[in-house]
Order: structure tokens, then C-alpha cells, then sequence
């Protein structure tokens, strides 16, 4: 399903779901009509009384009307959400993920001496659709507003924890991972990689896949090193442990501005946007905020926020 603008989405889906079950009626049209010629042209007989055979399957005509009104519904549902959480637009809806993940390379200039076999670190996946992805870093601000007004836009994001910050309150993250954001690392203690021993790093790296495997049961396979610095022994590492890529950023979110990497100052298919959990004591407003901030900035400009482990 490719991404439409609010003012076409119930249209576009209805309309690739009516080609679909049209098809669909015609190829049990057919094999209906063969079933018939089978025997004679007459209609089977009817089961016995208590050997009554499953249930009719829903006419194409009903199914389409009930996906239509799935669709209405929740186009309505974002839309309510859009002006319940004060966003400029009602955010635009992300593609259906690829059938087969792009291959991800480490990017150009990234490079570490013998890393050919190594996780790749890049700041942008491949991918032709205009989509962008959200990650949020660290773990500092733990705002139950931020797990309402994510789930009721429907904007999926992914969150990087560091356990020194994250070990106040587990549970926060644990409703967060329920709600189907996927929780990656980003070190116990978000130390400075190069700047430690290979002990020190496997420590800081491998130590947290242990603590996520304990708190939330699942060792993650993406990790970002803190403020994107790395050195060889960091892919190591993380490799060692489990980790398969290392996303960092192309742009960072903040509840008053934008930050870009790139010299056009722009968002490009695949980017991947970067912010933190920060709320007054840190920022110039709340996460709340920067929500409304980054997704002014993701729709105005035409993307849709897709999930990152759809893609990588």
C-alpha cells in the first residue's frame, strides 16, 4: 500500500483492495462455475441434517465494504488524534514495509580499517519511498504523555536505552515495548567508546545486551554508540555480542529546531532522525513538543514516519 495524502487516504487503499477482491470474485466465479460442470451443471446436493459442511466465506462486495470502513475508521481515529495532540497535519501513512529488507552498507567515510565484516554503520537506509524513521536516545525522560500521544497518532519509533538512566524505572519501558516499539542498545553508561580499553567497551556493550535480555527479554540486534563515535574495537565488539547494524542519524529533532548533517539542510528517503528523551529541565519544551516539532517538519516536507526494523 503506497502513502497518500490525508485528503486521499480512504480512497487509495479502498481502491487497491477493490481491484484485489474484484479479481478475487472472478477467480471464484470461475471456479464455481467449474465446479458445475463437473456434475452435470447441477447445483451439489445439500449435507445431511448434522453434516453440515464450514460456513460460507464473505462475499467479495461485503468484504470490501467491511475494509472500507476499517480504513474510514482509522483515518477518522488519526485525524482525531492529529487535533486531540495540537500537530499542524494530520501525519501522512507509511508504505507497506518491503517484502525483502534492502541490504545496508556502512556509509561512505564511516569506514574502519578491516570492517568488511563488521555491523555496517550508516545514516540512511536505501530505499526509494518517502519515508523517514524515528529513534529516541538514552532513556532520561520517562513522560507517559509521549506513550499516549505515540500510540494514538500511530507513529512508530524505535528507542536506543542506556541502562544508568533507563534503571529508574524499568517499567516504563517494558509498557513501551508493549505498545510494539522495539528496544535497541546504547551502553550501560553512554562512556565515550574510543576513548576505553576493548575491556572496558565489551563491558559497556555486551553488558547491556545482557541487562535487556534480563529486564525485557530480548537481546537487541541494533546498537548506537554514544554521540555516534566509534572506533574498530566498538564493531568488535558489538558484533561479538549479537548486534548486526549501527544506525546513526541524518537530522536531530528538537522541540524548537532542526538539526541536519547534510549540507542541503533536508530530509531524503530513508533518513534516519534522531532525538532524545529530554522534557523542560533539558529543552526548550516537552517530548510532547518535539513530537509536534519533527512530525511538522516530516509531513510538511512530504514523508511518512515508517518503522526502522521493517527496513534494516
Amino acid at each position: 500500500m503506497k502513502w497518500h495524502r490525508p485528503g486521499s487516504l480512504a480512497r487509495g487503499p479502498v481502491c487497491t483492495a477493490l481491484v484485489a477482491l474484484l479479481a478475487a470474485a472472478v477467480v471464484s466465479g470461475c471456479a464455481a462455475e467449474g465446479a458445475g460442470g463437473n456434475t452435470g451443471g447441477k447445483r451439489p446436493a445439500s449435507p445431511a441434517a448434522g453434516q453440515d459442511g464450514p460456513p460460507a466465506k464473505a462475499a467479495p462486495a461485503e468484504a470490501l465494504s467491511a475494509y472500507a470502513e476499517k480504513v474510514r475508521r482509522k483515518q477518522a481515529a488519526r485525524v482525531a488524534a492529529a487535533k486531540k495532540w495540537r500537530l499542524a497535519k494530520v501525519p501522512l501513512v507509511a508504505p507497506e514495509p518491503p517484502a525483502v529488507k534492502p541490504r545496508i552498507t556502512t556509509r561512505k567515510g564511516f569506514e574502519v580499517t578491516g570492517g568488511d565484516a563488521l555491523p555496517p554503520v550508516f545514516t540512511t537506509v536505501p530505499t526509494k519511498e518517502r519515508v523517514v524513521f524515528l529513534t529516541m536516545d538514552d532513556g532520561a525522560e520517562k513522560d507517559p504523555a509521549l506513550l499516549r500521544m505515540m500510540t494514538e497518532l500511530d507513529i512508530p519509533y524505535s528507542a536506543f536505552l542506556s541502562d544508568y538512566v533507563v534503571k529508574e524505572d524499568y517499567g516504563y519501558f517494558k509498557k513501551m515495548q508493549a505498545l510494539g516499539v522495539t528496544l535497541s542498545n546504547h551502553t550501560l553508561n553512554h562512556r565515550y567508546m574510543p576513548g576505553l580499553s576493548y575491556d572496558q567497551q565489551k563491558r559497556e556493550i555486551c553488558g547491556q545486551q545482557d541487562m535487556m535480555a534480563k529486564q525485557f527479554g530480548k537481546r537487541p540486534t541494533l546498537f548506537r554508540p554514544p554521540y555516534g563515535n566509534y572506533n574498530r574495537d566498538t564493531l568488535r565488539i558489538a558484533k561479538s555480542c549479537g548486534i548486526k547494524a549501527v544506525p546513526l542519524w541524518a537530522s536531530e529533532a528538537f522541540p524548537d529546531h532542526m538539526e541536519w548533517r547534510e549540507w542541503d539542510r533536508d530530509l531524503h528517503p530513508g533518513d534516519i532522525i534522531l532525538t532524545h528523551f529530554r522534557g523542560p529541565g533539558d529543552w526548550k519544551g516537552s517530548m510532547t513538543d518535539m513530537i509536534r516539532r519533527v512530525m511538522k517538519t516530516v509531513t510538511d516536507k512530504g514523508y511518512a514516519v515508517a518503522r526502522l526494523e521493517d527496513y534494516v
